[in-house]
């Protein structure tokens, strides 16, 4: 075995392992003992850079740009389980009743505005799936209609901010929060708008697809439905741009900024008689989950990442992506391909964790804008979780969704969402400044 094949084999052992389905995190730090092992005894890795990984996880521990991660989570939990969420869907459903496909284009801002106080794909498709697939076919809404409206709206929290994901991302590519959050935003909501006006296209079309909510369902009057905008749809919006104001404007760091997102979601709930002990106990064991997922997958890719580097895995890879035919055109199109494979088979963070460190180098050599790149591969791996058949965020809501609606019905139902997806993922590639524009 020579010096030069154990650095891609191990590389191709943890893509073996992780797609058996053995959990990410404990692949990463076993092929990481495993190939220190064997580089040790070929005599191609010096054992005493292992004494450098406590050091390395001590500083993951004491990251304070990290920590923002468990407190955006804590808030989007809260939104979800003291059901302000389905307050907001009820309320702009009503407030859109009278025009056809009104409840998907609800379903449109209250999953976007959901998504990204989550961001986490899974926890955003499962609680929009519970909430409005019910009433949508309540109502005629089209199954297909209806399912896609939910996958598309709950992957929106891969690019709008504030997002966990934008957060982790930053943190990987070495590049700032708030540069990363007003990059995505322009191309968030360009996304939005665009399933916006195919929802709209459609209800006019074919308006049997997705009526208008019936007469008996609107039957409120004008000031009772301003007084529920203002009570129901107000405080949250205020909290997100407070939260993001405050990053934006520099006031807040975004680790301050998601402590008082957590805080604020917690008196929401307070003042709609929504919080109780039983409520935080499990919005605080939902954070520790995720948030322990994320830190044992930050353990596991910096074992990985040691021992692969120490192996000159980081020059081979270097290598390989700077020398492709095409120069950086090559690069992006590579990066791009390889990670929407992957967004079919493991998750944002895993990508963020294992790739990341693998591409980010070589975009740097190449000069390439790591804020642009970012919310380039944020939007491609949007795009990803939505492709049929292996899409993550179809499996979370065919898990949710009642044994009548068939997975062809939810596949034909994202097929337009997919195109979409990839007309705002070419704009981005094409149109740096829908990225730039706002931090220039």
């Amino acid at each position: 075995m020579t010096e030069t094949i154990l650095a891609p084999l191990m590389f191709a052992s943890l893509l073996l392992l992780i797609f058996t389905g053995y959990p990410v995190a404990f692949s990463l730090g076993g092929v990481a003992l495993i190939f220190a092992a064997i580089g040790v005894q070929a005599g191609y890795f010096d054992a005493n850079l292992l004494y450098a990984l406590p050091e390395r996880i001590m500083g993951i521990m004491s990251n304070y740009v990290l920590l923002a991660v468990p407190f955006f989570i804590f808030m989007g939990t809260m939104l979800q389980r003291s059901k302000l969420a389905e307050d907001l869907l009820r309320t702009i459903g009503l407030l859109f009743g009278p025009v056809r496909g009104g409840l998907a284009l609800a379903v449109v801002f209250v999953g976007a505005l959901l998504a990204a106080a989550t961001g986490v794909v899974g926890a955003s498709v499962v609680a929009m799936g519970l909430i409005s697939l019910p009433v949508m076919l309540r109502y005629g809404y089209s199954p297909s209609l209806a399912t896609g409206v939910i996958v598309a709206s709950g992957t929106l929290g891969q690019i709008i901010p504030p997002s966990v994901v934008l957060v982790v991302l930053a943190d990987q590519m070495g590049t700032s929060v708030g540069d990363l959050f007003l990059g995505s935003l322009i191309p968030g909501l360009m996304l939005s708008g665009f399933y916006a006006v195919y929802i709209a296209s459609v209800a006019t079309v074919r308006p049997a697809l997705a009526p208008c909510l019936p007469k008996s369902e609107r039957a409120i009057s004008t000031g009772a439905l301003a007084r529920q905008i203002i009570l129901v749809m107000i405080p949250p919006l205020f909290l997100i741009l407070l939260v993001l104001g405050s990053i934006f404007g520099g006031v807040a760091t975004p680790t301050e900024a998601g402590a008082f997102g957590a805080v604020g979601a917690m008196l929401l709930a307070a003042v709609n008689r929504r919080l109780s002990w039983r409520s935080v106990h499990e919005t605080a064991g939902e954070t520790a989950r995720l948030t322990s997922m994320v830190v044992f997958l930050l353990i596991g890719s910096t074992a990985f990442a040691l021992v692969f580097r120490g192996l000159n895995g980081d020059v081979w890879i270097e290598d390989l992506l700077t020398n492709l035919p095409g120069g950086r055109i090559g690069f992006l199109l590579v990066a791009n391909v390889v990670i929407f494979i992957l967004g079919f088979f493991i998750d944002f963070f895993e990508i963020a964790f294992i790739v990341l460190p693998l591409l980010v180098p070589a975009a740097r050599i190449l000069g390439i804008d790591l804020v642009w790149f970012g919310v380039m591969i944020a939007v491609n791996l949007q795009t990803s979780f939505l492709t049929p058949p292996f899409g993550f965020a179809l499996f979370y809501l065919r898990g949710v969704t009642p044994t009548s609606i068939r997975t062809t019905q939810i596949y034909r139902g994202v097929i337009p969402f997919i195109i979409i997806q990839l007309i705002g993922l070419a704009l981005v590639c094409a149109f740096p400044e829908l990225v730039t524009t706002l931090i220039r």
